[in-house]
């Protein structure tokens, strides 16, 4: 029987008496349910002046020591001139051969989710970050392997684009942790996933 206790993410938590890392998606959405343009342009995010401590994402980021990404997310991010920090491991999952020159924090993968996710909640480490897109989220989930959600919801429409999660029948229960609102009309909503499973 596995035993676990959940904690705030900048924590550890017991998974049958060893430290236990969590797989957190923390994602910046419209009200609409996007978390991109259909072209993946982010202007309606990038545009806003942030608040003092960027909605929390400093702190969080030193909670986690790992990244997961879908291979559309890691190519735009690499588009838009995102640097890979030596400090954190990027895990990409991708069904296609990696390009021929990628930073040395960056690992693709190609293992089945829930092996994946068994292995990361058993080494000793800090949380993962899953960083998106939509895909890979909605697998990941789909296969019990996401702990936590922490959504950022921005008050605009953009009419169409990325859904948060990709389309599929799906049931799952979420427990809601904590909600807070910043001065600019952000609201942050902080779930936990019911039925984790790895």
């Amino acid at each position: 029987m596995r035993r676990f206790s959940f904690c705030r993410f900048g924590g550890l938590c017991k998974y049958g008496g060893v430290p236990k890392r969590k797989i957190i998606v923390n994602i910046a959405m419209s009200v609409d349910g996007y978390i991109a343009r259909t072209d993946g342009n982010l202007d309606w995010l990038t545009s806003r002046r942030a608040p003092k401590g960027f909605y929390g994402l400093p702190k969080f980021s030193h909670s986690v020591d790992a990244k997961i990404l879908g291979r559309k997310t890691f190519d735009l991010s690499v588009k838009m001139g995102a640097s890979f920090s030596r400090d954190d491991v990027h895990y990409v999952f991708s069904r296609q051969p990696p390009p021929a020159s990628v930073p040395v924090s960056v690992q693709f993968v190609t293992e089945s989710i829930r092996g994946f996710a068994e292995r990361l909640h058993k080494q000793a480490g800090k949380n993962i970050w899953m960083m998106g897109g939509g895909e890979i989220i909605g697998s990941f989930l789909d296969e019990a392997a996401i702990d936590e959600f922490i959504i950022t919801v921005v008050p605009t429409f953009i009419g169409e684009g990325v859904p948060l999660i990709a389309p599929r029948h799906r049931a799952v229960t979420l427990r809601l942790r904590g909600v807070q609102q910043f001065p600019d009309g952000v609201v942050q909503l902080h779930y936990e996933v019911q039925q984790s499973k790895v």
